[in-house]
């Protein structure tokens, strides 16, 4: 990702990721970052690390109090790998699948760091009906869930997707459906069966790695 140089020293509200009265909106910022507008660059690194601290935010929510990653060191980490990103985001929800898809993995990453130094440490399964970005949910056991997606993306890869931009992405049903090229119908339709769907792999009825 081009555009991106280091993580912005900014004070952002951890919850709001909407700009300032008056600002440019970032496709246009994007437009003019590409055309070479330094300007640009800098608030346009500025307002993608506030959406970006503002999801992380609202994503750990789901997390137990006491996590050991805080919104801050996702947000960062996020931002860092994003930077090695080929190209640069078309559009604020373009921005929020690549964040989706980096916070799912920094995310299982640290799951697995975890789960390593504390086998069985105290994580509690989640159930699938709580699955949104507005609910919060301590003791998200991210490698159930991880294993789920996994399964579901080999046999319903848009499903999958939606769940992803969904859950990680923090998108709502309007901004997906802009995003894959469908209906809204098709992404409530699809949102709908990622969630029976790993409600059921996560309960784990699948058996030698094939889906049920």
């Amino acid at each position: 990702m081009a555009l991106v140089r280091g993580v912005p020293s900014v004070t952002i509200d951890p919850i709001m990721g909407t700009p300032e009265p008056g600002a440019a909106n970032i496709t246009e910022l994007l437009m003019r970052e590409a055309a070479g507008d330094s300007a640009a660059r800098s608030e346009l690194s500025e307002r993608l690390y506030h959406e970006l601290r503002a999801l992380a935010s609202r994503f750990m929510t789901k997390e137990a109090p006491g996590h050991t990653l805080q919104p801050t060191a996702l947000a960062n980490e996020a931002f860092i790998r994003m930077a090695g990103d080929r190209g640069s985001p078309q559009n604020l929800n373009h921005f929020l699948a690549l964040a989706a898809r980096h916070i799912r993995r920094i995310l299982v990453d640290h799951a697995r760091r975890r789960a390593r130094v504390k086998r069985g440490g105290g994580v509690r399964p989640i159930s699938i009906d709580s699955v949104d970005i507005e609910t919060t949910t301590p003791g998200l056991d991210l490698l159930a869930l991880e294993e789920a997606m996994t399964l579901l993306e080999r046999d319903h890869p848009r499903e999958a997707q939606v769940a992803e931009l969904r859950f990680f992405g923090g998108l709502q049903e309007e901004a997906i459906a802009a995003r894959l090229g469908v209906s809204l119908r098709t992404v409530q339709d699809d949102w709908r069966f990622a969630r029976a769907k790993l409600r059921t792999l996560m309960n784990g009825e699948h058996r030698n790695g094939v889906a049920t």
